[in-house]
């Protein structure tokens, strides 16, 4: 903690949060007013995976017919999303807008959060936090970039297009589909941060680089258990393709937490 830092009472404490708790729900409140007006903006990001045109769908497309493997992608994809609901269209507009503003306002939410524990922080614990804050949104992003671009449209392909009869015909519930989108998008958000939370294990001495690279082959096969959830197909380049990056994600783990150990054995 800084010399020039006022030492405040429980209260004061108490009022600079209800503060920070206030601003990020303004914020939030605005930016949700001001996204709500780029319906069709917002919407056209979200629907594109129901799209054959669709830039993942092309590039699968592209490569199924160089390997001569057409189940890589159909050839035609027709998805017919409706509403049931008579509030259902404007509360998914509501709901999207809410999401994307949240995702829009996540760096200044940090900020907040970050100046409020900020006082009480030495130096060098400041600046330990915010790099660890900033390489968690980083990988946040990127997970969420990830479940766009491939984990949901592959998931969501495969799950509008499955039949058990050419009698019965897939009409995907709007609501079902932004549902299935954000749950996948927050889980690959999340599994994204396991570097960071590997290296809090560590500090906590429940893990070792040494147990984690004992418990590869477990964990490999963890990987393909939740690849073969979050895209359940029955294509093996899908799966590998899923379950690739998060097999790199626990190998930079490893490496993480080896990091730290030689870091904290370097300075006792």
């Amino acid at each position: 903690m800084s010399d020039d830092t006022k030492e405040q009472t429980f209260w004061e404490h108490l009022d600079d949060l209800r503060k920070v708790i206030f601003r990020i729900v303004v914020v939030l409140f605005v930016l949700v007013v001001a996204l709500f007006f780029f319906k069709n903006e917002l919407f056209t990001i979200v629907l594109a995976p129901t799209h054959d045109d669709f830039l993942f769908y092309r590039l699968l497309q592209h490569l199924s017919e160089s390997l001569q493997m057409p189940s890589l992608c159909p050839d035609k994809f027709d998805v017919t999303l409706i509403n049931t609901e008579l509030t259902g269209q404007f509360m998914a507009h509501l709901r999207v807008s809410f999401y994307a503003a949240i995702i829009v306002g996540m760096p200044y939410f940090i900020y907040l959060i970050f100046s409020f524990i900020r006082p009480a922080l030495y130096d060098s614990e400041r600046r330990k936090i915010l790099k660890t804050l900033i390489i968690g949104q980083v990988l946040f992003l990127i997970g969420i970039a990830l479940s766009y671009f491939i984990i949901f449209p592959l998931s969501f392909r495969f799950l509008a297009l499955y039949e058990v009869d050419e009698m019965v015909s897939n009409m995907t519930n709007l609501n079902s589909y932004i549902d299935t989108m954000v749950m996948l998008t927050v889980m690959m958000g999340i599994m994204f941060e396991l570097p960071l939370v590997s290296m809090l294990l560590a500090k906590l001495g429940f893990i070792s680089s040494s147990m984690m690279t004992k418990y590869r082959r477990h964990a490999i096969l963890a990987i393909l258990v939740v690849s073969a959830i979050l895209t359940p197909t029955t294509d093996a380049f899908t799966l590998l393709l899923v379950g690739l990056p998060i097999y790199v994600l626990y190998e930079v783990s490893i490496w993480v937490v080896r990091h730290y150990a030689v870091r904290r054995n370097a300075t006792k």
